[in-house]
């Protein structure tokens, strides 16, 4: 048992693991509310901005649609590789001396909880910001995307920047 907290628990652990529940909560609120309060399903395509949209789709896959999983066995492999995943990110959180390491996987980890409780919920992932730009000879539509989404890219980008200007920067396990 002890061996196990040692793999679990660091110095920062608290700190990411807060950033991360934060980041759930807050996907898993908006998306209940986009979706059984404001209806976002019945309502079609809405405009947010001149270059946003929201618009609901359900990803069975993984990021950008990649590996479609229409069957049950699918999605418990894709819930079984996403577990693995978080387990693995939480083992490097309590290895990392930066508190912006921390915050940066406790935005990956919560961002990946996020979509996995859609997984659980509703066999796919609830996506909902489309980002657009119109041009004068057509429109160039980005993929369809959610905030655990953007917890994951901010977390990449926190690991990215971190590494890129700090000798002390986070190590994977």
């Amino acid at each position: 048992m002890r061996r196990l907290r040692s793999y679990l628990c660091g110095p920062l652990s608290l700190l990411g693991l807060t950033v991360a529940a934060l980041a759930a909560l807050i996907d898993q609120a908006v998306k209940l509310w986009l979706i059984f309060v404001f209806h976002l399903a019945e309502r079609g395509v809405v405009v947010a901005a001149p270059f946003i949209d929201l618009v609901l789709t359900w990803n069975a896959g993984i990021s950008y649609g990649l590996f479609q999983q229409d069957t049950d066995v699918g999605r418990w492999v894709l819930l079984a590789v996403m577990g693995v995943v978080v387990v693995v990110l939480w083992v490097w959180l309590a290895r990392v001396r930066s508190p912006l390491s921390a915050v940066a996987l406790g935005l990956i980890i919560g961002g990946a909880v996020g979509n996995a409780v859609d997984r659980l919920a509703y066999g796919a992932v609830a996506d909902y910001v489309l980002f657009h730009i119109d041009f004068a000879s057509g429109r160039f539509n980005w993929y369809v995307f959610n905030l655990a989404d953007v917890a994951i890219v901010a977390g990449v980008i926190g690991l990215l920047y971190e590494s890129f200007l700090w000798d002390h920067a986070a190590k994977a396990p």
